[in-house]
């Protein structure tokens, strides 16, 4: 498998617990590995047999922006979930890294990996059924 990756994609959203966070806007910074076969796409030298790293990218953005989560950790399955079903890539990496969240501490986030299991249900994300 291969891996196309978006590195240092920042989106500001409001996200936190506290009332201070619901009041403003926060910049996340989002890391993306999505798992494919780039081997048609370098045969054909098409996007349209790659994924395109815009359309990821401007659809990531614009799903966070209007989100309102309240915990990093729901935001990311969030997404997750999104790119899994709408892009059909088979895995993927996602950090979300909210920085200044804690004093002394220059980022804080998660990691999760994700895959698309055989029924095309995405392994640790809750079913929409």
């Amino acid at each position: 498998m291969d891996i196309i990756y978006l590195r240092d994609l920042r989106i500001d959203t409001v996200i936190g617990v506290y009332r201070w966070e619901r009041e403003m806007k926060q910049t996340l910074v989002i890391d993306l590995e999505l798992g494919t076969d780039i081997r048609p796409a370098a045969k054909s030298d098409a996007i349209a047999d790659t994924l395109n790293y815009k359309d990821i990218a401007k659809r990531v953005t614009a799903f966070v922006e209007q989100s309102r989560y309240q915990l990093v950790e729901a935001l990311a399955e969030a997404v997750a979930k999104l790119v899994l079903d709408e892009f059909a890539v088979p895995w993927l990496r996602l950090s979300v890294n909210k920085q200044g969240a804690v004093r002394g501490v220059r980022d804080v986030g998660v990691v999760i990996v994700r895959h698309r299991l055989e029924d095309g249900d995405a392994e640790g994300l809750p079913r929409d059924r």
